[in-house]
Order: C-alpha cells, then structure tokens, then sequence
C-alpha cells in the first residue's frame, strides 16, 4: 500500500497465479538489440492504454542490461496510486492485449499470450520498484556483477526447474549481495 494514504478497498492475502504452476523451459539468449524496441513499443501500448494511471514505466531485468545474456523476457515495472484500485489500470491492460497472470498482495503480473513481455504492477513507492531499478542499473554499470550475475544464471539454468519461482529464488542470494554493493556505492 501506499505509505501517503488510505487504499481505496483491502488488498488481496493470498497469491493468485492463473494458470497454475508452470515449468521453465527457457534458456539464456545472448543480448538483442530488440529487446530495447520491445520495450519501447510496450511502453506505449501500456501509456496507450492506461494514461495518466501509469505513473512510471522503466524497462527492467536482464533484457533491459545492454551487453547481458536473459531469458527473452522482456520484463516492465509499472507504477500506479493505488494497486488495489485494479479498475484504475487492469482492465486498460487486459483490453491492450495483456493476460492476468498473479494477483498477489501489493503486486500484479500481466503478461502478452506468448509469455515474452511480463508487465509487474506496483504502487509508485514500493520498495520493490526502488529495487529493480537499482539492480538494473548496477548491472548496467559494473561488469564484475554483471559477469557475476549472467555466470549464476547460466549455472542454474543448467538444472531442471519445475517452477520458474524456484529459479527465482536460487538468485536471490547473489541479487542480495549486488544490490548491497549498489546500496554501498551510492552512498546508502
């Protein structure tokens, strides 16, 4: 919720993931020069659909790293006011072509049908957001951790995941320690 104000309903408790759990499949791609459009071309159909609703719009995760191997998911952060006001925002997502994937709470996931752009909804001052975009932009600017980071993905990747959040959860440990190195070189 947002720290400003009252929610205009409660949150959901629970996680909702539609479709249930689904297997990874995926392997690391070397960086594309697309990925950048793709971006672009989202930000506008999301900016299209949601106008002044959509706070912030930033490109994030791996494809968003020029120089950095990913999974060829383009992956977006959108910010609104509130998250529990989904008519504000889910219903424009989901007329411009986007799926429900989770409903979790403080977080939405929707994604295109062929699952290569997921589009995470945030309220504009979740630490979440704060925390992609470090991530991102210390990967953007350190090539220690951005080797760092792309030989971890390329090491668990090598396994079979039954879930893509437990592949998630196997980073975890080397994301804490970038962004702690991040939090260190800005000062805080």
């Amino acid at each position: 919720m947002s720290r400003n104000r009252e929610p205009r309903r409660p949150d959901v408790t629970t996680v909702e993931a539609v479709g249930g759990v689904e297997s990874l499949g995926l392997e690391l791609h070397e960086p594309d020069e697309r990925w950048a459009r793709i971006y672009r071309e989202h930000r506008d159909r999301i900016r299209g659909a949601l106008g002044a609703a959509a706070i912030g719009i930033e490109h994030i995760g791996s494809t968003s790293v020029p120089g950095l191997a990913a999974k060829p998911i383009v992956d977006i952060v959108v910010t609104v006011d509130d998250i529990t006001a989904e008519e504000d925002y889910l219903d424009g997502l989901l007329a411009a072509g986007y799926e429900l994937r989770v409903r979790e709470p403080e977080h939405r996931l929707v994604r295109t049908p062929a699952h290569d752009v997921h589009v995470h909804v945030f309220e504009h001052d979740h630490p979440a957001v704060d925390d992609y975009l470090l991530l991102r932009d210390r990967l953007r600017s350190d090539a220690d951790d951005r080797a760092l980071y792309e030989n971890t993905k390329r090491t668990l990747l090598r396994r079979q995941w039954d879930d893509k959040n437990d592949y998630t959860r196997a980073k975890t440990e080397v994301i804490l320690a970038i962004k702690a190195r991040a939090r260190e070189a800005r000062g805080k």
